[in-house]
């Protein structure tokens, strides 16, 4: 016996929600945007930022809403067994790659199939398709995908930009398949056509478009017939080609700029917490000094969260308590003010750790050794000031405990070169994961893909595991608060600072702009439209 996903919107996803697309009009948008791609390929995704972009060119099979409840995208409806085994996808039959080809139940299938090649995306692979067993082709519109156990993340993949359909031709042929660019044929609302590197992206329409998810706010082809995405790393360049008129649109608005844009009358501002994970720092257990528990405990006393965030953020940033963010279903507030900020516990704890002497610089020092902490990120994976953070933090780690925080912003390369070698001592990382069990399963297991804290605990795993296989929201609530106290509070391994939030600001002229109802990143721009 199976049951029948229940939703009236599966059976008039095709019949449309709104007005038709105007087609005719010749509409450009210019939109800045703070994080070049590190890749344009779906199924490799991973910088938050780049979400906007990845919907825009390919559609995933389901979409998830606001409420958390799945719908109907490329997949009209879904059924799954009783067991939670068999999922059975029937797909649209009036799809088609922007390549030509159609869009079938076997493209599906190569999509699928396309994780298990080795090395391809291992960290997919190992949670979010853990339980993947095989997908079968019943009929040209019907895929039947069967699972090695119950798997509760297996729905969220579906409608996650992993399950961004790439055309199989594309899977085959394309000369650097993991970057992705302009050799990936998706079935998204606008086709990429022109990638520079480090200036642009530009799209055009797909007047082919019939099949927004559900929820979009009209059918057929986007609203735009262009839009280039340039890359102005920099925020105050940002702001300064909106007001001057250069682009319409820009994302990452930081407090030092949001007063400016709000007494333009021309201009608006919207913004948006992320789901997933907050914005934390990992401590490295394997290693000294962060193998021991005191002083894991003492620099995250030693932090002033609040007085950093009003500092950097200008009030404007959420403070986290969790690994999980506060803005999502399993966040766990009995957390809060269970730690941080206490400087005088902190200097006790690093005393009792035995670091009590200080060097000429007013570092601690132990058997001829300062307490030196350090930190190696990507370049391109710094976002919202993270920088100026780090920097607030390491002043009053210093300056409150002694502690010699050093912070090196890299080329992806060389940070992955420390990461592997064991060098460094915390692992800063946020996720946007629209079900924060996916992120949680790369960053904590002792085998998980993203565990830089090397350290493993039976209990977490073993809740984690519990929760992949509970259907029922209320069961991994509770499963995952487990996990979070024991992480955050017992074993102090992780230190969350604030809950990473987007904002968008425009000309008052654009409209449609919003933000992903499961992931709280900014849309892609298909609603999006230009007019009075």
């Amino acid at each position: 016996m199976k049951r029948l996903i229940p939703a009236l919107a599966l059976a008039l996803a095709a019949c449309g929600a709104g007005p038709a697309a105007e087609t005719a009009a010749s509409t450009s948008l210019t939109w800045a945007i703070e994080t070049q791609p590190i890749t344009l390929n779906p199924q490799q995704w991973s910088q938050n930022k780049v979400r906007l972009l990845v919907f825009n060119q390919f559609d995933a099979l389901l979409t998830r809403r606001a409420d958390g409840s799945f719908g109907p995208w490329l997949a009209r409806a879904w059924q799954v067994s009783d067991d939670g085994l068999t999922y059975t996808l029937h797909l649209r039959d009036d799809v088609t790659f922007h390549d030509g080809t159609r869009f079938d139940a076997a493209s599906v299938k190569a999509n699928l199939d396309q994780f298990l090649v080795p090395g391809y995306n291992p960290a997919v692979a190992a949670i979010q398709l853990k339980a993947y067993k095989e997908a079968k082709v019943v009929s040209p519109h019907t895929l039947e995908i069967t699972l090695k156990e119950p798997d509760a993340l297996f729905p969220d993949f579906l409608a996650s930009p992993y399950a961004g359909q790439v055309s199989p031709a594309s899977l085959k042929s394309a000369r650097d398949l993991k970057f992705g660019g302009t050799e990936l044929a998706g079935t998204g609302p606008f086709v990429l056509d022109r990638y520079v590197p480090g200036q642009e992206l530009h799209y055009r329409r797909n007047p082919a478009y019939r099949w927004p998810p559900d929820g979009a706010a009209h059918q057929g082809p986007a609203h735009l017939s262009e839009i280039t995405y340039r890359f102005l790393p920099e925020a105050a360049v940002r702001v300064g080609a909106l007001t001057s008129g250069q682009v319409q649109v820009i994302e990452g608005v930081p407090a030092t700029e949001a007063a400016l844009i709000g007494k333009d009358p021309g201009l608006t501002l919207k913004t948006a917490l992320n789901s997933g994970t907050s914005f934390s720092y990992y401590f490295n257990t394997s290693r000294a000094p962060f193998d021991d528990q005191r002083v894991r405990e003492a620099f995250r006393e030693a932090v002033d969260v609040d007085a950093v965030l009003r500092s950097v953020y200008r009030g404007t940033a959420t403070r986290a308590w969790s690994v999980v963010a506060a803005s999502g279903p399993f966040y766990d507030p009995s957390l809060e003010n269970a730690y941080g900020g206490a400087v005088a516990k902190a200097n006790a704890l690093l005393d009792a750790a035995g670091w009590r002497q200080r060097d000429a610089e007013g570092y601690r020092v132990k058997d001829g050794r300062r307490l030196t902490v350090r930190s190696v990120t990507a370049a391109p994976y710094v976002r919202d000031r993270r920088d100026v953070l780090a920097q607030a933090v390491q002043a009053q780690v210093k300056q409150n405990a002694g502690i010699d925080f050093q912070v090196r912003i890299v080329d992806p390369g060389t940070a992955q070169e420390a990461l592997d070698a064991n060098e460094y001592e915390i692992f800063e990382n946020s996720r946007g994961d629209s079900d924060a069990g996916a992120a949680l399963n790369l960053l904590l297991p002792g085998e998980g893909a993203l565990n830089r804290t090397r350290f493993s605990d039976p209990r977490v795993e073993r809740w984690l595991a519990e929760a992949g296989a509970e259907s029922g929201q209320a069961r991994r609530k509770e499963l995952y608060a487990r996990v979070q106290r024991a992480v955050v509070r017992e074993r102090a391994l992780v230190f969350p600072i604030y809950v990473p939030a987007d904002q968008i600001a425009a000309r008052k002229s654009v409209h449609g702009l919003g933000f992903d109802p499961a992931s709280g990143t900014p849309a892609g721009a298909y609603d999006v439209r230009i007019g009075t």
